[in-house]
C-alpha cells in the first residue's frame, strides 16, 4: 500500500533537520536518485561481504573458492599421496617429519557472476521519513554492485519497474557498475516523472510485471551466480494476485542452481501508524482504491500494526519456502547506520 505524498506526524517534524543533514552527508534528497548518491558507495564496500555460500558449476578463474579441490593456488590440506597424486605438489617437509609421504591440497578460485534485479516500479516511489524506497534500493544495489568489482566479480541484472525493463549482461571491472548505476538512475527518473500508481486500464496487464521479471532473471541467471532482488515485494503480498505461485515458482528454480538474496524493502509507515496526540482522519490509496483511517487512535493502530506484520511475516515465509535469504531494510534509516547496527545482508542464513 503506497500513499500519493508524504505524510509527515508532530513528531516526525521535530527529527527533520537530522533527516536534512543524513541526507546531505549522502549527497540525497531523498525522493530523487542521482549519480553522486550511488558514487558513495564506493568506498563502503567493507560493510558487506559477498563470499560464496553455494557450491557452484564453472570453469573460470576468479577471486572466490571452489567447494571442489583441484589445482588452484589457495592451499587448503595435507593428506597421504595417493597413486596418481602430482609430485610436484609432495610436501616435503611434513614428508620429512612423518616418515610418509604427503601431498598438498588446493582450492580452485572461480569467477562468479553477481545479479543484482532491483525493483523501481510506482509502489517502490514512496516515503514518509527519510527516503523513498526506491532510492533505497539503489542504494543498497550500488553498495553490492561496487562491492562485487572490488572483488573481481562480473556484475550484470536487470533494472525494473511495472511498465519496461532495462537488462544488463555481465561486465567486469568499474564498467559494469558504472553501466548498472546509469541504468538505476535512468530508470528512477523515467518512474519518477510519470503518474504514481497504475492506471486502471492497464491494471490487470502491469500487475503481471513482477512475475514476468522473475522469469526474466530465470533466463539469465547461470548456475553458481549470486543473484540479489531488491524489491518491497507487493505483488507478492497481494493474496488475490494470480502471478504470486508463478513467481515464487521461478524464484524456488533460481534457488536451487543460484545463491538467491532478496532484500525487502518497507517503510515505518508501512508497519505502524504515525503517533498523534489528536484524532485525525486521513485518506490513503493504494493507486486504486481509497479508504480512511484515524490517527491517534489506539484500537485502529494496533489493528493496523497486526496486519502488517502478519503480511511481512506470510511474505517471507513464502520466499524463505521457495530457498532465497530474506534480509529486511527499512527506507526509514540509512543504509549505512542499519548495516552497522546488525542488519545480517550478506553473513551466513
Amino acid at each position: 500500500m503506497w500513499f500519493k505524498q508524504k505524510i509527515i506526524s508532530n513528531k516526525q517534524s521535530a527529527s527533520l533537520n537530522n533527516c536534512q543533514s543524513q541526507l546531505a552527508s549522502f549527497n540525497s534528497n531523498g525522493v530523487e536518485l542521482a549519480m553522486a548518491e550511488l558514487l558513495h558507495y564506493q568506498n563502503k564496500t567493507a560493510l558487506i561481504d559477498l563470499s560464496a555460500r553455494k557450491n557452484i558449476h564453472g570453469q573460470m578463474s576468479g577471486n572466490y573458492l571452489s567447494r571442489s579441490k583441484g589445482r588452484g593456488m589457495e592451499f587448503d590440506e595435507v593428506r597421504h599421496y595417493q597413486t596418481g597424486d602430482d609430485i610436484r605438489a609432495i610436501d616435503w617437509r611434513v614428508t620429512a617429519r612423518t616418515g610418509k609421504t604427503h601431498t598438498k591440497l588446493f582450492r580452485e578460485e572461480l569467477e562468479r557472476p553477481v545479479l543484482i534485479a532491483t525493483d523501481l516500479s510506482a509502489s517502490m516511489h514512496f516515503g514518509s521519513q527519510l527516503l523513498f524506497k526506491s532510492v533505497q534500493a539503489a542504494h543498497l544495489a550500488s553498495l553490492a554492485a561496487w562491492h562485487a568489482k572490488n572483488r573481481g566479480d562480473r556484475l550484470g541484472g536487470i533494472v525494473f519497474n511495472q511498465n519496461e525493463h532495462l537488462e544488463l549482461k555481465p561486465r567486469s571491472r568499474k564498467e559494469g557498475v558504472l553501466h548498472y548505476l546509469h541504468a538505476l538512475t535512468a530508470m528512477h527518473s523515467s518512474q519518477h516523472q510519470s503518474q504514481y500508481g497504475v492506471q486502471n486500464n492497464k491494471h490487470q496487464e502491469q500487475v503481471q510485471y513482477f512475475r514476468d521479471n522473475c522469469a526474466r532473471i530465470r533466463q539469465i541467471a547461470k548456475p553458481g551466480a549470486l543473484v540479489y532482488l531488491i524489491t518491497d515485494a507487493q505483488q507478492l503480498k497481494i493474496a488475490s494476485n494470480p502471478a504470486q505461485q508463478d513467481a515464487l515458482r521461478h524464484l524456488t528454480h533460481i534457488s536451487k542452481h543460484c545463491e538467491l538474496v532478496i532484500c525487502l524493502i518497507t517503510d515505518p509507515l508501512e508497519q505502524a501508524l504515525p503517533a498523534s496526540t489528536v484524532k485525525l482522519n486521513v485518506t490513503l490509496s493504494d493507486g486504486n482504491n481509497r479508504q480512511q483511517l484515524t490517527l491517534g487512535d489506539a484500537n485502529t493502530a494496533a489493528i493496523y500494526q497486526q496486519q502488517a506484520q502478519s503480511i511481512n511475516e506470510l511474505c517471507s515465509k513464502l520466499l524463505t519456502k521457495a530457498g532465497a535469504r530474506v534480509v529486511n531494510f527499512s527506507a526509514g534509516q540509512t543504509l549505512e547506520q542499519q548495516l552497522k547496527d546488525g542488519a545480517q545482508f550478506c553473513s551466513n542464513p
